[in-house]
């Protein structure tokens, strides 16, 4: 097996750190700390580092196409812990767009991607009990969708290459499910069990590589699994972290690996013993990734009318 290879931990401290994506036109990256309420942007090589604060704790985004006419005044559409809304983090300007679930208490937005026809999906989870309150949405011109319900905390989500299969997890099953895909309507079947990770660990962020297989992030299993299409574990990558949380492909032959981890949970003696806990760790990968889905140009202003969201300025 060939191994990962670390280049650079970039020692943030983040209590959460998620949602990463590789933003190939200025070569960064862009993730979020959940807890910390802040949204970084690396570039590479240069290791030049932004930092924004936030207003309202961000879990995953995705950013504008270069073609929107919205981006001049919102460079991104993120998933706010209450909701969908277009966002400037340099002026904190927010458009709402939807808040699918302003009548429960305690949910908050967690895991989400654009899928490969340039829609934005993300999954809510309920924050302290983790029953079953969580919903994966689709957001496209049409509004703001419930596709999968009944979740404790929604995971993993990616696509195969043809778009034909969706993978999801609900992480404390421990389970990454598959599902068929109808690229056109955004419709998924009856889930399929696609793999389980190892005892202890939890199914977090996952990607797809050139070779169809998918790498997940192991929440409490200190590692990154790789699976082939038909659910093998084909490599175990250790980290020297116990929480990993996101990966993504980047640099400018896709063969680089950017890992978000965290340290929320983790006791004085445990972050002691795990001093890249909260970190960028930036690996060179045996893997190639695929370029970054782009988001669909989408008239911001009927959706918002669709999803009965209201404008709040910066």
């Amino acid at each position: 097996m060939s191994e990962l290879k670390l280049l650079h931990s970039i020692p943030l401290k983040n209590k959460l750190g998620e949602g990463i994506i590789w933003h190939g036109a200025s070569q960064s990256v862009w993730w979020t700390d959940i807890h910390g309420r802040f949204l970084y942007q690396l570039f590479w090589p240069s290791l030049q580092l932004n930092t924004y604060p936030l207003p309202e704790r961000i879990s995953c985004f995705a950013l504008l196409n270069a073609h929107d006419p919205m981006r001049s005044d919102y460079s991104m559409l993120v998933a706010f812990e209450s909701g969908f809304a277009l966002y400037q983090p340099a002026t904190q300007g927010i458009f709402w767009l939807a808040k699918p679930e302003t009548h429960l208490s305690g949910n908050r937005m967690n895991d989400g991607r654009i899928d490969r026809q340039g829609r934005f999906w993300a999954g809510t989870m309920k924050e302290h009990d983790h029953g079953q309150h969580g919903t994966l949405y689709r957001l496209d011109q049409q509004g703001c969708h419930a596709v999968i319900t009944g979740l404790q905390i929604p995971n993993s989500l990616c696509w195969n290459k043809n778009s034909s299969r969706i993978y999801h997890a609900d992480s404390p099953t421990g389970v990454i499910y598959s599902y068929g895909f109808d690229a056109v309507q955004g419709a998924v079947s009856q889930p399929q069990l696609f793999a389980k990770v190892p005892a202890g660990a939890e199914p977090d962020g996952a990607v797809i590589d050139a070779e169809d297989h998918l790498l997940c992030a192991l929440w409490g299993g200190k590692a990154i699994a790789r699976y082939s299409p038909s659910g093998q574990q084909t490599a175990l990558h250790p980290l020297p972290v116990s929480q990993p949380t996101c990966l993504a492909f980047g640099g400018p032959e896709l063969d680089l690996l950017f890992v978000t981890t965290a340290r929320q949970g983790l006791t004085e003696q445990q972050l002691e013993a795990e001093p890249d806990a909260g970190s960028l760790l930036i690996y060179q990968s045996p893997y190639q990734g695929l370029p970054e889905s782009e988001l669909a140009v989408l008239d911001w202003t009927a959706l918002q009318k669709n999803g009965g969201g209201d404008v709040e300025a910066g």
